[in-house]
């Protein structure tokens, strides 16, 4: 690790084959807690190269534990994490909202790192049980027509070093990792960025891929469409600034979409939305997000059909519904 270190200390990036070796290592808790640490910090001080972030990957995606379920109609919703906002779980309440309007979707997901509250923490706070097998999750998504993949379940080296982010604090290149690594590999994916930089970094990743994605940001700063700015929307076909009247709402400000102080908090501000109990200003950022997503899969009609089918699941009761088959 010593030579390594020193080799990126001295501003020098990893190639593809060598950043997989060395997650393959982390994983295998051949380094110390401090090796880790220095390591990591290389890359609070510069961004990931392309190069970097497909060997990290592909070392995660080797390394995952299986997973056959059919995914090739399903969707994964999920951010980079990171951002520092401090929002409500948006992504995670788009996902319900987004199964209930009937698009199948299997959602990835963890503790947070850099956040106080991970869609895995509110939903294990709610009442979820996580999932570990290829058969539970396959009953979840019949029934509910959503499943969550825990990435620690899956992911043994995000289990290695998940203490360590935590106590860290910061985002980190495994903010970036997570929404790249979705052990059911869906075929379309939603993914906020942080920032635009890290944006291209995904682009050219994943132009080279089967898999349908779009990329959201926000650009003041949110791995998500906030409806605090104007967002930018990037697809394989190219890239789009919307306001959120362009998406049919008012702007919202940011404590508008505020998570909660602890994990309770939230998890409360989360259920009162999936009752039809949010603020026109939590709903309106959810909903935006759902109906971008359903959109996305280009089998819902316009980008108003959609919005009017995200509005009917989270209104009707349907997304609290595919909530409820989800848990019980």
């Amino acid at each position: 690790m010593k030579e390594i270190l020193q080799y990126l200390f001295n501003h020098n990036t990893l190639s593809k084959s060598e950043a997989k070796a060395m997650m393959i290592e982390i994983a295998q808790n051949k380094f110390n807690a401090a090796e880790v640490t220095s390591f990591i910090s290389v890359f609070l001080m510069r961004n990931i190269t392309l190069k970097e972030l497909e060997g990290f990957r592909e070392a995660l995606l080797q390394m995952a534990v299986p997973v056959n379920i059919d995914a090739s109609d399903a969707i994964d919703i999920v951010g980079t994490g990171g951002d520092g906002k401090n929002t409500i779980n948006i992504s995670t309440l788009a996902s319900f909202v987004v199964a209930g309007a009937g698009q199948k979707v299997t959602k990835h997901g963890n503790y947070g790192a850099s956040t106080t509250t991970g869609s895995s923490n509110v939903l294990e706070e709610i009442g979820y049980q996580f999932k570990s097998t290829s058969e539970q999750l396959n009953e979840d998504l019949e029934r509910a027509n959503i499943c969550f993949l825990h990435a620690p379940y899956f992911h043994p080296a995000l289990q290695s070093v998940g203490l360590l982010r935590k106590s860290l604090g910061l985002r980190t290149f495994f903010n970036l990792l997570g929404p790249l690594v979705n052990p059911a590999k869906p075929q379309y994916s939603m993914i906020g960025v942080y920032n635009l930089e890290i944006a291209r970094i995904y682009q050219y990743l994943l132009q080279k891929e089967e898999q349908e994605f779009i990329l959201v940001h926000g650009l003041d700063g949110y791995d998500e469409i906030s409806l605090t700015h104007d967002s930018k929307i990037i697809t394989k076909n190219g890239e789009e600034i919307h306001s959120a009247e362009d998406l049919g709402f008012n702007p919202v400000t940011l404590e508008d979409i505020k998570a909660g102080d602890t994990i309770q908090e939230t998890a409360k501000i989360f259920m009162n939305i999936l009752e039809g109990k949010g603020t026109e200003q939590q709903n309106a950022v959810v909903l935006a997000n759902a109906a971008v997503a359903l959109h996305h899969t280009r089998k819902f009609g316009s980008y108003d059909d959609c919005l009017l089918l995200a509005k009917e699941s989270l209104k009707n009761g349907k997304a609290l519904r595919t909530f409820e088959l989800l848990i019980k």
